[in-house]
């Protein structure tokens, strides 16, 4: 009997709190989405730096074709003889009625090696081609098995291995200290991060109904939507 007064009375508290202070869930719910917002807000700073220096970033055919375009501010390498991969980006895709609203995903990944030290890099993933994009809309994937991904060329004017970057279904690209540089991702995975999306639009929303351009971009979308279009272009013209 006693445990059951005890039970009862923990759960009648739990719905004094619920019912009491309602705003505290309303300001973690806000402060999740803010920093959402940054991460869209720095996505967009790091690809309006392309331009920076075009001789030294990424071709502009390569571009032209990428079919969506993915974001990780400040990705975390770290490691003492075992080196591994984290971070949280966002992620677009052209359709055939321009770039749709950001969607949210999180790569991971490890790598055995002689590493001491750890940095953070900015990760740029262009998925190039429709099987590139449809790894993408998969529930989680890893690069290098389920999807093929390599250190994508770099110079806007460069001829070189740009035909061959064209067929790769996924191209990525770190930037350290403003220079960009093709960067593996072997063995790593990339999966959809639900609980971010949900958070930012407010309801759970899957990935494919997302990118594929029916979904409204909500407020706070527009910088990190037209630094893409500065640099990749506008809708193609069929998907």
């Amino acid at each position: 009997m006693n445990l059951i007064k005890k039970l009862l009375l923990i759960s009648t508290a739990l719905l004094l709190v619920v019912f009491c202070f309602p705003g505290l869930s309303y300001a973690k719910d806000e402060g999740d989405r803010a920093k959402l917002q940054d991460r869209l807000n720095k996505a967009g700073t790091i690809l309006n730096q392309l331009t920076a220096a075009p001789d030294k970033g990424i071709p502009q055919e390569i571009l032209a074709h990428a079919e969506c375009v993915g974001v990780i501010p400040s990705l975390m390498k770290a490691g003492f003889g075992f080196g591994g991969e984290y971070g949280q980006g966002v992620v677009t895709c052209r359709t055939a009625h321009g770039w749709s609203a950001p969607a949210f995903y999180r790569l991971g990944g490890g790598s055995f090696g002689l590493q001491i030290g750890g940095e953070a890099v900015d990760l740029i993933m262009l998925f190039m081609n429709d099987k590139g994009v449809h790894s993408l809309l998969a529930h989680k994937i890893k690069i290098g098995v389920d999807a093929s991904a390599s250190a994508g060329p770099v110079g806007r004017t460069a001829a070189a291995d740009t035909n061959i970057a064209l067929q790769t279904e996924i191209l990525t690209y770190s930037r350290s200290r403003g220079i960009f540089a093709g960067i593996s991702l072997k063995g790593a995975w990339i999966e959809q991060n639900g609980g971010d999306t949900r958070t930012f639009y407010g309801r759970d929303i899957n990935f494919r109904t997302i990118l594929g351009g029916t979904v409204r971009p909500p407020a706070g979308s527009e910088g990190f939507l037209s630094a893409v279009r500065k640099d990749f272009g506008e809708a193609k013209a069929s998907r």
